[in-house]
């Protein structure tokens, strides 16, 4: 009798515990086949949650930058989508590294463009504390495989240039090896660069670009890319005397994205650096990007709880 008490204990364990990591490892994903699909996501709705998004992939304690496992346990925390930082090999293998040198990131030293590709895979990532992991340096396909009805990434071209513009055009038109992957948006750093990309034929794909000023707005606005693949970046925070700005982009459909990687992210204090996020959610961009995405799977990011929070806060101040 004891006997078999003990084994239908061990029975229920096993099939709690069972249930218990497969909630831990259920992903919060997004599935985006088309451009169609695309401009959905990236759609400004009044309604919607913040979305954060991870750059260079998101980071936590042994889980690195541009890294395929960092993704997947970020996607088990919270919805995300991933800035990523493409880099050519010297062979011409395109993998993923924010900086030139890999000395920062890995347990090695020198340029991505003196090593090939197999001669990077003796290197091991290392996350923001300097732990040597056991993760490797992965291509860009190998992301955009793992990605698949998941997620989004955003590129970030590294190796900015129109040689690498070329690059990006050849992979990303019918018959390139980046083509069947429609969850692909392309970051820019000017109208030339996003106009370049439109006029040699890569029109089903959104642009994340720099809109901060009325001039910015008017340059895009005189463009032929249509406003609903465009996502507008805006810089470090929501700055009050550009609202006329934001509802011309809501008006025509376009998020607005604050990067907080060189701001909030940087504040020392976990308590700290915590009240820095709630002061940017309350601000209520429609996209916050960020270094840390796991630190936002508990801060509220639904509309309805921000705008309670502002309330409190300006009942508080006497507003």
């Amino acid at each position: 009798m004891k006997t078999k008490l003990l084994l239908i204990q061990l029975f229920i364990t096993f099939q709690f515990s069972m249930v218990f990591c497969q909630q831990i490892e259920e992903l919060h994903t997004v599935s985006v086949n088309s451009l169609q699909e695309l401009q959905d996501y990236f759609s400004y709705n009044p309604e919607k949650d913040v979305i954060i998004s991870a750059h260079c992939g998101g980071m936590l304690p042994y889980f690195p930058e541009n890294c395929i496992e960092s993704c997947e346990k970020t996607l088990s925390l919270l919805p995300s989508f991933f800035e990523i930082d493409p880099r050519l090999t010297k062979d011409g293998i395109m993998v993923l590294m924010h900086d030139a040198d890999i000395k920062r990131t890995t347990n090695g030293t020198g340029l991505v463009s003196d090593f090939t590709y197999e001669e990077l895979q003796q290197f091991n990532l290392k996350d923001r504390e300097g732990n040597v992991t056991q993760y490797k340096i992965p291509t860009i396909v190998e992301m955009f495989e793992w990605g698949k009805d998941k997620t989004v990434f955003n590129l970030d071209n590294k190796d900015n240039g129109s040689h690498t513009w070329d690059y990006y055009i050849k992979q990303l038109k019918e018959g390139g090896e980046w083509y069947p992957y429609k969850n692909i948006m392309l970051s820019v750093r000017s109208i030339e660069e996003a106009m370049y990309y439109w006029e040699h034929g890569v029109n089903d794909r959104m642009f994340c670009v720099e809109i901060s000023s009325m001039e910015h707005f008017e340059k895009y606005d005189r463009s032929p890319i249509p406003w609903r693949q465009i996502m507008a970046y805006i810089r470090l925070t929501v700055d009050p005397e550009l609202e006329d700005l934001y509802g011309m982009l809501h008006e025509r459909g376009v998020s607005i994205m604050t990067s907080i990687h060189p701001s909030a992210d940087r504040v020392g204090r976990e308590s700290d650096r915590r009240i820095a996020y709630l002061r940017e959610l309350v601000a209520m961009p429609d996209i916050i990007e960020t270094d840390y995405p796991s630190e936002f799977a508990v801060l509220p990011r639904s509309r309805d709880e921000l705008r309670m929070l502002r309330e409190k806060a300006a009942k508080r101040i006497g507003y």
